[in-house]
C-alpha cells in the first residue's frame, strides 16, 4: 500500500507492541523538528482479531478508540460485537487492490463522502452527532 502514498507506521502481532508504537507516534517532535519531514500520529489501525500473547484484536481497538485512532478489523471471520469500537471489517484473504480500495473507502467515509460498495469489506453506519445509544 506504500506505493498508493500510505505510510505503513509498524507492523506488531501484540497488543503490548502496539501501545509502544502508539505512545512513540504521539510523542512530541525533537526540537527543531519539521513536521513536514517527520509527521507523528496514526490515523487508522488495521488489526485482525487473534494476536500473539494474551491480547487480542478487541483490545487494540478499544485502546484506540479511546486515543481517537479509528481501526477496521482484518479477518478471516467478521468481528463479534464490534460496531461500537471499530470502523467496520475487512474479510481475509483479499487481494492488495481489494486493501487500497477499503483504505479508499474509509477516507471517503471519513470525509462523509458516499462510498461504493467493495467485495468484503463491510463499514459500519456512523451514528448521528448527538445521537443517543438504546
Amino acid at each position: 500500500v506504500t506505493d498508493a502514498g500510505y505510510v505503513v507506521v509498524a507492523t506488531v502481532d501484540e497488543y503490548d507492541d502496539v501501545v509502544e508504537v502508539l505512545e512513540s507516534e504521539f510523542e512530541a517532535l525533537p526540537q527543531g523538528g519539521d513536521e513536514d519531514e517527520d509527521p507523528r500520529g496514526i490515523d487508522l489501525i488495521l488489526t485482525d482479531i487473534s494476536l500473539s500473547g494474551e491480547r487480542d484484536g478487541y483490545d487494540v481497538a478499544r485502546e484506540a478508540k479511546r486515543r481517537g485512532i479509528p481501526v477496521l478489523f482484518v479477518s478471516a471471520t467478521p468481528p463479534q460485537g464490534a460496531e461500537e469500537f471499530s470502523l467496520g471489517y475487512l474479510l481475509k484473504p483479499y487481494q492488495e487492490r481489494t486493501l487500497r480500495a477499503a483504505l479508499d473507502a474509509i477516507d471517503r467515509k471519513l470525509k462523509g463522502e458516499k462510498l461504493q460498495r467493495i467485495d468484503g469489506l463491510v463499514l459500519y453506519p456512523t451514528p448521528a452527532p448527538g445521537a443517543a445509544k438504546v
